[in-house]
């Protein structure tokens, strides 16, 4: 069988001994052949598109990203039963509302790379990469009829309006130095978390599972996705620009306020706070790269860290409810896998 599991770790400095890129494949071996499966289905997506339209769509969906939701859909199937075609559909769907979510996503970052490649935005412009998007978020929603439970569909169809609200209210407050904590955290749980946690819940949910499975497989996605988003954001902030695929500042520089910023201007004095709020409205590049080292210095970055440990700790402790067995220890796995991804950050230097 095809190794199909294509994962690239985006965090710098790994810790000797520890190579977190093979660690991810082999939390995935064991749903390999359904994540190859899934991967022949979204590629064949493309092909139900007019001709005029198939190749746009090709690109935006052919992917060397870690498919993280798909295979939540699969393990969260495999832990409370057996992993069938309604899995892999739903793995496809989720997949392809994400995939509609970068390519919007980019839009508005002005992005002109994702990993490695040029965007759809820098390839095409915003007008038509503004329907492309459209068109995968349209496309995710039909599939939906081939599953036999209305439930299913009203819940992904939830699920992709959190996404899109979580988009609309992040933008809404870009430069908004009232952003809370709690805010920000209501955001990345809209705009990831949500769809995290429908891959879970619906995997567990087509199995028909207990209900305090299907709550507990629930809560550990939407804790993974925030904890995710989190680890994202400080890549974004202190990582490696040629590891991590995509444009490094994109957040800080159209005033995305992430969560070791909030940090930040939690941790100065008003004097400083001051300055550090002029920069994020009207400072040049080099002034926000200080921020970088501000953010480190007072211990920013390292907080947003430890909070993003501690929810991939509540994570793990929602699998508790989940019977024992290969999948779930491949859950399990996972979280062990994104929590050694942050630690390989040292908190004295940020990286």
């Amino acid at each position: 069988m095809k190794n199909f599991t294509k994962l690239e770790t985006a965090a710098p400095g790994p810790v000797p001994g520890v190579d977190y890129k093979e660690a991810l494949k082999r939390t995935f071996e064991l749903i390999n052949s359904g994540l190859y499966a899934v991967e022949e289905r979204i590629r064949a997506q493309a092909r139900e598109f007019d001709p005029a339209v198939e190749g746009y769509v090709a690109y935006a969906i052919e992917s060397n990203g870690k498919r993280l939701r798909p295979a939540l859909a699969l393990l969260a199937g495999g832990a409370t039963g057996n992993i069938t075609n309604e899995h892999l559909d739903l793995a496809v769907v989720v997949e392809l509302i994400h995939a509609a979510t970068l390519v919007h996503d980019d839009i508005l970052d002005s992005a002109d790379t994702r990993r490695g490649k040029p965007t759809p935005n820098a390839k095409w412009g915003n007008s038509l990469s503004v329907l492309l998007g459209d068109c995968l978020f349209a496309h995710a929603l039909k599939q939906c009829s081939r599953f036999q439970s209305s439930e299913v569909m009203r819940r992904i169809a939830e699920s992709a309006s959190d996404v899109c609200s979580g988009e609309i209210i992040q933008t809404q407050r870009r430069f908004d130095l009232k952003l809370s904590v709690p805010d920000y955290y209501r955001i990345i749980e809209m705009k990831t978390g949500a769809l995290f946690a429908v891959a879970t819940e619906l995997g567990a949910f087509i199995n028909e599972a207990a209900p305090t499975v299907i709550t507990a497989l629930r809560t550990f996605g939407m804790r993974l996705g925030t904890a995710y988003q989190i680890y994202d954001d400080v890549v974004d902030l202190a990582g490696d620009e040629a590891k991590a695929g995509k444009t490094l500042g994109s957040d800080l520089r159209k005033g995305k306020l992430t969560l070791p910023i909030l940090y930040l201007l939690q941790n100065t004095d008003s004097a400083e706070r001051d300055g550090i709020c002029q920069i994020i409205l009207s400072g040049s590049d080099e002034e926000v790269a200080t921020l970088v080292t501000k953010s480190i210095q007072t211990g920013a970055l390292k907080n947003a860290i430890a909070t993003g440990r501690r929810m991939l700790s509540e994570a793990q402790t929602e699998l508790t409810a989940v019977p024992a067995g290969r999948h779930r220890d491949a859950l399990e796995n996972l979280v062990t896998t994104l929590d050694g991804m942050f630690s390989q950050y040292n908190p004295q230097t940020g990286k």
